[in-house]
């Protein structure tokens, strides 16, 4: 296998991990790039190879670079060039830019306002998350926690959950995402 293949043979997993970031289905995600569900399940799963017309709609819509997609090889320049992403409300930060494994995030949560909202979510993964600044209001099944900077936490992502800015000013968190369950091991 050559250079070429190695670089194709890897965009299938990218495009699959960026997917499930979003919790997102192939139909929705097929839709917003202008492909078919088919045609992004054959590049996830490495039986079509992908071309620039697949490719350039897909960087787009995920908010990253074409290199990002292609693991394009580094020029030399260790600096990373993050790119915020505006999501439900939410300012989502990238830390990390390969596929798979556990991901990591810096995410600001705007301030809670009025009546807080509390629509659970559950998706497959595990999370850990470290309280920078502000307060957050943390729902986990039947219970409520309140941390400050600081206070860290972590969970099964199967498990009801939300969070969100506690009081009037943001919450920012650094969050690590295991879509197959990983844990941080931290001591």
């Amino acid at each position: 296998m050559g250079a070429e293949e190695d670089v194709l043979a890897g965009v299938g997993p990218r495009l699959r991990a960026l997917r499930r970031v979003r919790n997102a289905t192939l139909a929705e995600l097929a839709a917003e790039a202008g492909l078919t569900a088919s045609t992004l399940s054959r590049l996830e799963n490495g039986k079509l190879r992908p071309t620039l017309e697949q490719l350039l709609p897909l960087a787009r819509v995920y908010g990253v670079p074409l290199d990002d997609l292609v693991a394009a090889p580094p020029t030399g320049d260790p600096r990373i060039h993050l790119r915020p992403v505006r999501r439900s409300g939410l300012t989502v930060v990238p830390l990390t830019r390969r596929a798979g494994g556990v991901q990591a995030y810096k995410v600001v949560y705007p301030p809670a306002g009025g009546a807080p909202t509390t629509k659970m979510q559950t998706h497959d993964g595990y999370e850990w998350f470290y309280v920078l600044d502000g307060r957050v209001r943390f729902v986990l099944g039947e219970r409520e926690f309140l941390l400050g900077p600081g206070e860290a936490a972590e969970f099964d992502t199967r498990t009801p959950h939300w969070i969100g800015s506690a009081g009037d000013e943001p919450a920012e968190l650094m969050t690590l995402f295991g879509a197959q369950g990983e844990r941080a091991h931290l001591p």
